[in-house]
């Protein structure tokens, strides 16, 4: 049953409108969560330069080619060389859609993995949480709550510790200029542990729009590591809240954004726990004419309290890059300690990076700061390389992997590091070519 609004529809967003259709086998309540947050979209639309958190972002070409929800995942094996070399949980997404063929889903007692449409069924209690969009100002995200297909769940239960991590591939077939709607979620339960490691990747020409719950109760723990590795016709759009619920809860995430025309990763972070800590850290190589966007927003509203944000951005050719990040500590938020740092590297005359770091403090007993620098190579370090026989190119491949790896560096675990340096090492060749 498609839907008809009895209100005005922002233009671009009418071909979404008119595609969406509801399913008489999803239960009634996410029914009407798909109604409400497709009127959300319906009246906002698109996100314009007049946007603060959207000004770095050209979003024109989008808007004025509507990429439709995929109706099916096209079978595809996982790249050579794109998953971990490990045994460990996996779970796969094909064009937004649960590939069982591909996934591996045994994990002990207390932890529950699978994927969205499977948690509407089993686990309501759980989807319930996410699955509508109320109270968000972000139309993407309204939009993947009317559209998405499917996602994954994972809770991890009472002081449950998971040692091996567990890994996402989204993966995109190239089955035409389609958009893509995952919606996840991840719960972890006081003192549980979990490493979750997310791979994007694709073919040809199409849009991700991906949205993630998640919940850290007291004592708990989540790491979670992003490779973007999309297509160079694709747009990616990350959204991520997390909420660190309880007393000492503590999130730390990575992301490398190494490939997609667009690309925008956005984490909104509240801290409500004492004594909560937040590692937010990412790198992004941006080439050509590919646009890169991370935005951070971090809001502590407990004592005691803790942030650590570093960003690398490297922009060569005619990319453009952008960091924007915004740490609040609310009134009565004492004692928290924030810090935040964008560093970036540009590479040629026609690169741009734009960086904006921002504090809020209405509390009077805090540690906060932040920093930014945009630069061009050191002209000592390259001239050091050149004196020593080393060819221009491979200098400059070599100051920018290093300029980069101070990132990846932060990432703890030796398997994870040097995944994630393999895959820069790739893409930073390709660039030669």
């Amino acid at each position: 049953m498609s839907t008809v609004l009895d209100f005005p529809v922002k233009p671009e967003a009418r071909p979404y409108v008119e595609a969406f259709a509801e399913s008489a086998h999803e239960p009634d309540w996410l029914r009407r969560a798909r109604r409400i947050s497709l009127n959300r979209f319906a009246e906002t639309g698109f996100p314009t330069r007049r946007s603060e958190s959207w000004r770095y972002l050209d979003l024109r070409a989008l808007e004025a080619q509507p990429m439709l929800p995929s109706v099916m995942g096209q079978p595809m094996a996982v790249p050579t060389g794109l998953a971990l070399a490990s045994g460990a949980a996996r779970i796969v997404l094909v064009d937004g859609r649960f590939a069982p063929e591909l996934s591996r889903l045994d994990l002990p007692k207390g932890v529950w993995l699978g994927p969205t449409r499977k948690a509407v069924v089993e686990r309501p209690d759980l989807v319930k949480a996410f699955a509508a969009d109320a109270g968000t100002n972000h139309p993407f995200a309204s939009l993947n709550a009317a559209f998405f297909a499917d996602g994954f769940v994972l809770e991890v239960g009472y002081g449950v510790v998971l040692d091996a991590p567990i890994e996402v591939i989204h993966l995109a077939s190239g089955a035409g200029d389609v958009s893509i709607h995952t919606r996840n979620m991840i719960e972890l339960r006081q003192g549980g542990r979990a490493t979750v490691v997310e791979t994007f990747a694709g073919d040809g020409k199409y849009w991700r729009n991906d949205f993630a719950l998640w919940r850290v109760a007291a004592d708990a723990a989540l790491t979670r590591v992003a490779l973007v590795e999309e297509s160079g016709g694709a747009t990616h759009f990350a959204d991520v809240d997390a909420v660190l619920l309880g007393e000492r809860a503590k999130l730390n995430s990575f992301a490398l954004l190494l490939g997609g025309g667009t690309i925008r990763h956005e984490t909104v972070v509240r801290s409500d726990g004492e004594g909560a800590s937040c590692g937010l850290y990412g790198a992004f190589l941006a080439a050509h004419r590919q646009q890169a966007n991370i935005v951070t927003t971090v809001d502590h509203r407990a004592e005691r309290g803790a942030t650590r944000e570093v960003f690398k951005g490297v922009a060569a050719g005619r990319a453009h890059g952008a960091f924007q990040g915004r740490i609040t500590v609310r009134p009565g938020a004492q004692k928290v300690d924030a810090h935040m740092l964008s560093r970036n590297l540009l590479i040629g005359a026609h690169a741009a990076i734009d960086t904006k770091p921002e504090l809020e403090i209405f509390a009077d007993d805090v540690k906060c700061s932040h920093g930014a620098a945009v630069g061009d190579l050191d002209e000592a370090a390259l001239f050091y390389l050149l004196a020593r026989g080393i060819a221009p190119d491979e200098a400059r491949r070599m100051l920018i992997e290093a300029f980069i790896r101070e990132a990846v560096d932060i990432v703890e675990a030796p398997a994870m590091r040097e995944h994630l340096l393999n895959r820069l090492g790739r893409r930073l060749a390709a660039l030669e070519e």
